[in-house]
């Protein structure tokens, strides 16, 4: 009989957890290239990096605004948006056959299921 509570217990615990959640994190690495390079990136969110190429993590369930400027140049403003992940079916499978409602919520929730859109940022300035 204890051995049937353990098990129970350990589905419990798989079912709190979103596969996507596990497998794929609720952050991303944001890329940020651009031409010419050593531009300053600022991310609406607070972020920022001082020269391109650069990486900023992020939370995937957010949406921003990364504003790029160099001295010379047209400063250029991107909407990145977060949108349904495109590689999420062996989560998805796993919510299926392990985590149900409860797994699909937390990877909604967290924000696992999505991904920020467009990344890379690639960004031509006109200088």
């Amino acid at each position: 009989m204890h051995t049937v509570k353990k098990f129970f217990l350990a589905v419990a615990m798989l079912a709190a957890a979103g596969c996507a959640t596990i497998t794929q994190g609720t952050t991303d690495a944001l890329l940020i290239e651009t031409t010419p390079e050593d531009a300053q990136v600022q991310v609406s969110s607070g972020q920022s990096c001082v020269s391109t190429p650069c990486a900023i993590e992020l939370p995937k369930k957010e949406a921003v605004t990364v504003k790029i400027s160099k001295d010379g140049c047209t400063s250029r403003e991107v909407n990145v948006l977060s949108t349904a992940s495109t590689s999420g079916g062996a989560a998805l499978a796993g919510n299926i056959l392990v985590g149900g409602i409860i797994g699909l919520g937390v990877d909604a929730a967290s924000g696992a299921s999505r991904e920020l859109t467009p990344n890379p940022v690639q960004v031509t300035l006109d200088c």
